[in-house]
């Protein structure tokens, strides 16, 4: 094939989370899918990971703030072990995620890393995004699709325990819990604590206990503190009436998924503990990492299969976000496009896809699941541009298209009330129409950017170039989950 319609890049994915930090590299193909006659279709063809590197504590300068010159030297070093340099990088993606992504810390790690690819994505991974980034990685979304059965991921980490609920590969439900093996840490195989977070202590007053730093924990404390956390996650993935600790501990809404679901996948940095057969029955087994890890993966496991689920094991575990590695691909929008081009170049606008399915959605169902879905990205305080990802009216008659850009209307007026452009990317050949439709509709002056014959998935983030053949075509480059599947 000629090297115009073929393109092998390079690409590295990080994840920094509450308690580990690694970074994975892959090598992708690029091809351009579409026949001579069409517009140009590039997609990623084929992936192969080259290299996973160590897992490392995540580098803090104290307990609220990432070391991000460190962070860079990890990924230097992990270069050098992959034989390769940063001229050898062309896109990457930074995720930051658990605890760490509460903090203040996305620009000084930009800055760190500035010159180690040619276009890193960094984002603040809240509890809902970090979910789907987890589910995806894991082989939970890729598990509903193929199975057609509703499935949910729980991805337990150092700080945080990330819900999310999957049916036909669409993240439907997000749940976060201040749950994870380092909250309370300890000197490494040694019964002393030397830290305690503020979610810990709360679960050590639930539990009855006064213990504090320097203080000398028994195995039976930790049992019972980790019997207490993994209840809580019982909780939740029940969707019971939650007890008072759980509510405290409880980061975003509960779960309400509209599917019930009687399988469960679990991830995250406590995994490997929980499909073990292996108990840990001495304190220096349960503080080999220095922190509960082990002995909460093992409660949760337990806890799972006793509650009745089908607990499947997931491809990925400890590394199931960093799995997810950001890349890039360029399409081009269709030729009914409804651009404001003064708004025009915008970079990193991250999708949301509101809807379970590719179907078309009833007038009657549009705007609510958009609401909930922009107030799940907005929970952590973040406020980034949303782009909504839809398949279109129920038909191009006039009344579906107006029913659908009503709803559009309703469920992103409060995003609209911040003087941010709505913008629409639709699988249909309907953008100028709709476009119009919803100026026309708006009950004051909207930048509308409304674009079609583009297929992107929940959590990718775009870029949207300048309008190119007289304002027909405009370039959309995609930052996907690579490994999502």
């Amino acid at each position: 094939m000629s090297q115009l319609n073929i393109q092998t890049i390079t690409s590295v994915g990080i994840d920094i989370g509450t308690t580990t930090t690694q970074l994975v590299i892959s090598r992708l193909t690029i091809e351009n899918t579409a026949s001579g006659t069409s517009v140009p279709r590039m997609e990623i063809t084929a992936k192969e990971v080259i290299h996973r590197s160590k897992i490392y504590f995540t580098p803090l300068l104290d307990h609220e703030l990432i070391n991000s010159v460190a962070v860079a030297n990890i990924v230097k070093t992990e270069y050098d072990a992959a034989s390769l340099t940063p001229n050898d990088i062309d896109t990457g993606a930074v995720i930051i995620t658990g605890e760490t992504a509460k903090k203040d810390n996305a620009k000084s790690i930009l800055e760190a890393l500035a010159g180690l690819a040619g276009d890193f994505v960094v984002a603040t991974a809240g509890a809902n995004l970090e979910s789907i980034y987890a589910g995806k990685g894991s082989g939970a979304a890729a598990f509903s699709s193929t199975r057609h059965q509703v499935i949910v991921n729980i991805d337990v980490g150092g700080g945080t325990s990330n819900f999310a609920v999957f049916h036909e590969g669409k993240a439907v439900d997000t749940a976060c819990l201040n749950v994870g093996g380092h909250l309370i840490e300890f000197e490494p195989r040694s019964d002393k604590i030397t830290y305690i977070s503020k979610p810990a202590q709360k679960i050590l007053t639930a539990c009855g206990l006064t213990l504090s730093v320097n203080d000398h924990a028994s195995m039976t404390q930790l049992r019972l503190i980790t019997k207490t956390m993994a209840e809580c996650v019982l909780e939740l993935l029940n969707q019971n009436r939650l007890t008072p600790i759980t509510q405290e501990l409880l980061m975003t809404q509960s779960i309400r998924s509209p599917f019930s679901f009687h399988k469960v996948m679990i991830s995250g940095g406590v995994a490997d503990y929980v499909y073990t057969e292996i108990e840990p029955l001495s304190v220096e087994e349960v503080t080999c990492f220095g922190d509960l890890g082990p002995l909460l993966g093992w409660e949760l496991g337990k806890k799972v299969v006793a509650s009745g689920y089908s607990l499947e094991k997931p491809t990925e575990t400890v590394r199931a976000t960093v799995i997810g590695t950001g890349t890039q691909s360029v399409n081009l929008s269709g030729s009914t496009i409804h651009v404001s081009e003064q708004t025009l170049p915008l970079r990193n606008v991250i999708v949301l896809a509101p809807f379970a399915t590719s179907e078309n959605i009833p007038y009657q169902n549009i705007s609510l699941p958009i609401i909930k879905a922009v107030q799940s990205l907005q929970e952590d305080g973040t406020n980034p541009y949303i782009a909504l990802s839809i398949k279109g009216p129920q038909t191009m008659a006039f009344a579906d298209i107006q029913a659908l850009a009503r709803g559009i209307l309703e469920g992103m007026r409060d995003y609209l009330e911040e003087d941010k452009p709505l913008i629409l990317i639709l699988e249909d050949d309907c953008g100028k129409v709709l476009g119009q439709s919803i100026e026309a509709l708006a009950l004051g002056p909207i930048e509308v950017i409304c674009i079609d014959q583009v297929v992107v998935d929940e959590c990718d983030y775009i870029d949207i170039g300048k309008p190119l053949m007289g304002g027909r075509v405009v370039p959309v480059i995609m930052k996907t989950l690579v490994f999502n599947r």
